[in-house]
Parts: structure tokens; C-alpha cells; sequence
């Protein structure tokens, strides 16, 4: 969209006010960089309009798409234009968070994006050594009910298809209360204490639960009065 203003603010939004474009910058910053892991990121897009708006973002000079050494496919990377924008972004978290969430609609509980945040996030040093797998059960959901990270030293594997590994743990809840207590909506401490989640399986895992299992990084962000 054009708006024919000289404005920094028009101009701004002529290349970021798209469809998209600010989660792909969003993904890009938290560390994503193949087009597949950028998928994981938005669900919900098409390959279609993610790679239209990657192509957009190119030749607006926000990032860079290079080949990926030895390999088949690309890596996007920001450039320092794009670098730039992690302030926006942050500032975008902050005023979301306070201004924008107060009522989450039933199609915006998008499990498929909050396990690949979880799964981002997890703080495998807190998990015992050698590998984890942790199943996700979901009692809200008839599709997807199950999801499972295998983790191993600092890798981690998120599938929505059973891997044929014993699971080390299990975390059994609806994918309505994880999304409140992982946006900081609902105390875990009290999530637990009344059993709207249930953690069960390896006792060292189960004890660390608080410790491996860190909130969103926005859910400290306080709210209006």
C-alpha cells in the first residue's frame, strides 16, 4: 500500500504495514533463519505469502537471503536495517501486552505456535542429562492433542507426531490454560495447585518443572491498573 506521504511514519508502514511483515521480522530476531523455522513461527501462513513477503522484505533492504553453504535451500538474515527494528519489535511486545490482549478469542489459542515457543525456551540445563521427552496433552483439543520435545543437551525436537521414544514426563492440561500461563495471565504455582495442570513421570523432572519450564519472556510485562 502506498499512502502518498512523506511522512517517516507512512513510509515505515508502506514496507512493514503488510500481512505478516512484522512477525517475520519477529521470528527472524528470536533466531529463526530457514524457511521452514519460520513456518513454525507463523503457523497459519501460506508458503506462498510467506515467500511473497520475504521477497518484499529483500528488496525493501530489511534482509538478506543467501544459500545455504554445501546445502540445498536459503538462510534470511536481517540486515542493520533490519537489526534496527528489534526496538520496535520490543516496544510492540510491551504495548501488546498492556493494550491489545485483554479478551483472547478461541481461534487466537494457537497451539502449534505456543509448543514451538515453549520449545524455544525451554532451559534444557535444567533438565537431567542424556535425553528427555516430554508429551504435551491436551484434553480441549481433537486435533493435535499431543505434542513431544525431545531434548538432549541443548538440542531440541519439537513433533506433533508420536516419535517412538518413552516419555520422561507428561504435562497434561487444555491448550486454553497453558496459553494463559505461559502469557503470565494465570499464576503456574496456582495452575497447578488446583490441578489445571498436571505434571507426571521422572520425579526430577516433575521437580524442576518450574525451572525447565520458563514463562513467555513477555509475561513479566506488568499490566494497567
Amino acid at each position: 500500500m502506498r499512502y502518498g506521504q512523506f511522512c517517516p511514519v507512512a513510509k515505515s508502514a508502506e514496507i512493514l504495514g503488510n500481512t505478516w511483515s512484522l512477525l517475520i521480522i519477529r521470528e527472524l530476531l528470536l533466531g529463526s533463519t530457514r524457511f521452514t523455522k519460520l513456518q513454525k513461527g507463523m503457523p497459519r501462513i501460506s508458503p506462498t505469502v510467506l515467500n511473497t513477503r520475504l521477497k518484499e522484505l529483500e528488496a525493501n533492504g530489511v534482509i538478506l537471503k543467501r544459500p545455504i553453504s554445501g546445502q540445498r535451500g536459503f538462510e534470511y538474515h536481517l540486515t542493520p536495517a533490519g537489526k534496527e527494528l528489534a526496538p520496535v519489535i520490543e516496544s510492540l511486545v510491551v504495548w501488546g501486552m498492556r493494550w491489545a490482549r485483554d479478551e483472547l478469542r478461541s481461534d487466537e489459542m494457537d497451539v502449534a505456535f505456543l509448543m514451538f515457543d515453549v520449545e524455544r525456551n525451554i532451559k534444557t540445563e535444567e533438565l537431567p542429562g542424556g535425553e528427555s521427552v516430554l508429551c504435551f496433552q491436551f484434553s480441549d483439543l481433537n486435533e493435535y492433542k499431543k505434542w513431544w520435545i525431545v531434548c538432549e543437551g541443548n538440542t531440541r525436537d519439537l513433533c506433533y507426531e508420536d516419535p517412538g521414544k518413552d516419555v520422561s514426563a507428561y504435562i497434561s492440561t487444555t491448550s486454553h490454560e497453558l496459553v494463559r500461563v505461559w502469557m503470565g495471565d494465570v499464576s503456574l504455582s496456582d495452575a497447578m495447585a488446583d490441578e489445571r495442570i498436571i505434571v507426571l513421570g521422572d520425579s526430577l523432572i516433575c521437580k524442576r518443572f518450574k525451572r525447565w519450564f520458563p514463562l513467555s519472556p513477555a509475561a513479566g510485562i506488568p499490566r494497567p491498573a
